[in-house]
């Protein structure tokens, strides 16, 4: 498992009683999984914060993400030496560029995904619970409001057993007031629509022990 840290997940983690952003330790607090800003955030991103410890992350872009061009390559690399090992761009990423991006001797995969079809990033999810020397997720969108809360709640279903009801509270109270088209219910239940659980994603009681809020 690898050490190098950046100051940002330093900061942020140590307020949900981690010391490592790899580390799997009993899962985030409430007050982690729905902080609103932090000045140690990766430099351009906001919203930064777990989801599942040492497995999913979540963030956006200060400002949105206008150009839909994604990631820096030194945001890229940052994230990459934090311990990262996969990322995905949710919805808005049209004019990104993606794949690998190399920090020494390990790499960060940086690929597109859709908050309406969930299957690839729980599918990696599911990866990375199973393998715990492998780096964390993140997932983020446009503003690290909507779409990453919306994937981030489907895990919360899927891997800690939180019923659609409570994933959507969690996903209504990170919103931090962000307005939603057409309505905020709406928006959220039609991204529930397309989700299911996959039995074949299931993880142990102790996996889910060491990584599912507290």
């Amino acid at each position: 498992m690898r050490n190098t840290l950046t100051g940002f997940l330093l900061c942020i983690l140590a307020s949900a009683g981690h010391a490592d952003v790899t580390s799997r330790s009993g899962g985030p607090s409430e007050s982690a999984m729905l902080v609103r800003n932090s000045d140690a955030a990766p430099d351009g991103m906001t919203f930064f914060r777990p989801v599942l410890s040492g497995v999913l992350y979540r963030a956006g872009f200060s400002g949105g993400d206008k150009n839909r061009t994604g990631m820096s390559t030194a945001q890229r690399v940052e994230l990459c030496e934090s311990g990262f090992e996969t990322a995905f761009y949710a919805d808005f990423g049209k004019n990104t560029e993606y794949g690998a991006t190399s920090c020494g001797s390990s790499s960060l995969d940086y690929a597109s995904a859709r908050s309406s079809r969930p299957d690839a990033v729980m599918q990696a999810i599911y990866e990375t619970i199973k393998a715990p020397s492998k780096g964390p997720v993140l997932v983020h969108c446009m503003w690290g409001v909507h779409a990453s809360g919306a994937l981030s709640a489907m895990a919360l279903v899927q891997f800690c057993g939180w019923s659609e009801d409570r994933a959507k509270s969690y996903w209504d109270e990170a919103r931090n007031g962000a307005p939603c088209a057409n309505g905020c219910d709406s928006w959220i239940d039609a991204k529930f629509e397309r989700f299911k659980l996959n039995s074949s994603l299931e993880i142990t009681e102790a996996e889910r022990a060491a990584i599912c809020p507290k």
